[in-house]
């Protein structure tokens, strides 16, 4: 691609993430009104604390996006993670770490199981994983047994981490402003190196005004979180695994193959990339992720049963990837994309269950949000079709 291609590309990524972070606001400013108990500090630490279940998933999805392929298994994953950990530890006794370990490995099995089907016998994302839902379903019920439910006691370590662990105020501020730091001197670094080689890139303008939205978001939002409970550590390990993948997509040979192969199958393998060896890895980090957020989510609720994720939590990872940027064509998406629209759709989640909307609204709503997302992927998949023209 030309740097005029580049800067258009970035331009609407850029379009996109400011869509969402308007949509947020949108959301936040709507609720608000509607129930002013949204916005109070101890709810939105509530919030981070949930978007850190459901952006486990949501990672995931938006590796399988980026490959062109969808995963709707990523629910059921997490419900059979919870219940392996659930069951390891109350029920056999195992130390916590190996039943984490354990609950993980179910994942790795079934992401290696999709990647191998998909590459050897070239069938779809789409039925791979619906399959594998079912099969998830089926051996969560198989784990939880007769009763269908097992209860974690609270003074475990992975409930006392989930509900009861949060970062000290001057840390998370500490932390966070060594964060903008670093963000402002990469951005300013990658101007000047582009500048050298003659290429488009940011603003001046530009990278000021992210990096210090970048500082209000972390460091006003830290300072009023703090006003409750503050920062969750499982948040912080959250936001700690999305900036692993994100550096990984961006700055590892994996994640250029990842992408090439989201733009174009068949150039990827005449360009010599291992195709079919990245499509494995993906699929399994996408079910080791989502199996670790069912791990999470059973020490935020210190239980696991038959309710614990399915289809429904799929269906909401899979929106918020694509409220966050991800495309349903491939090649197009992010990590830190993921944060955002995580937060539009837990905020939206929620908001109406605190205004005691029953689930039917739920549901009509999050499809609303849902379709609007989808146009708005095909529309930018149609300028982006422009742009390489």
């Amino acid at each position: 691609m030309s740097g005029l291609d580049l800067s258009r590309l970035r331009d609407l990524a850029g379009r996109r993430a400011a869509g969402g972070l308007a949509a947020l606001a949108v959301v936040w400013i709507v609720l608000g009104i509607a129930t002013p108990r949204f916005l109070s500090a101890d709810n939105l630490v509530n919030v981070t604390q949930q978007s850190a279940v459901t952006g486990m998933l949501t990672l995931g999805v938006v590796l399988v996006m980026l490959i062109g392929h969808l995963d709707i298994s990523v629910g059921a994953v997490s419900g059979l993670g919870s219940a392996t950990v659930a069951v390891a530890v109350v029920q056999h006794g195992l130390p916590e770490v190996v039943a984490i370990l354990l609950a993980i490995l179910t994942g790795v099995v079934l992401g290696l199981a999709y990647g191998l089907l998909s590459t050897r016998l070239g069938l779809p994302g789409f039925v791979l994983t619906l399959a594998g839902l079912l099969v998830a379903l089926g051996l969560q019920l198989q784990v939880l047994g007769r009763t269908g439910a097992v209860n974690l006691p609270f003074e475990t370590g992975l409930v006392r981490f989930a509900q009861q662990a949060y970062v000290p105020t001057p840390v998370a501020l500490g932390v966070g402003a060594l964060v903008v730091v670093v963000v402002g001197f990469l951005g300013a670094h990658e101007r000047r190196r582009r500048d050298r080689a003659g290429l488009a890139g940011d603003s001046w303008v530009r990278i000021g005004t992210r990096t210090g939205l970048l500082a209000a978001l972390l460091l006003g939002g830290t300072l009023y979180l703090s006003t409750a409970r503050g920062v969750g550590w499982m948040f912080v390990l959250f936001l700690v695994v999305v900036t692993v993948v994100d550096v990984c997509l961006r700055r590892t040979s994996w994640g250029r193959h990842v992408r090439a192969i989201g733009g174009s199958v068949e150039s990827a393998r005449r360009a010599g990339l291992g195709v079919d060896r990245t499509i494995i890895s993906v699929y399994v980090l996408c079910s080791s992720l989502a199996a670790f957020g069912g791990v999470l989510a059973a020490g935020r609720l210190a239980a696991a049963n038959q309710g614990t994720g399915g289809a429904e939590l799929s269906l909401t990872a899979i929106a918020a990837a694509l409220i966050g940027g991800a495309s349903l064509y491939g090649g197009r998406g992010s990590a830190w994309s993921v944060v955002l629209g995580v937060a539009v759709v837990q905020s939206i989640s929620t908001g109406l269950a605190m205004l005691g909307a029953e689930a039917s609204v739920r549901y009509l709503i999050l499809g609303v949000v849902l379709v609007v997302a989808v146009a708005i992927d095909a529309s930018g998949k149609r300028e982006g079709g422009r742009t390489r023209a």
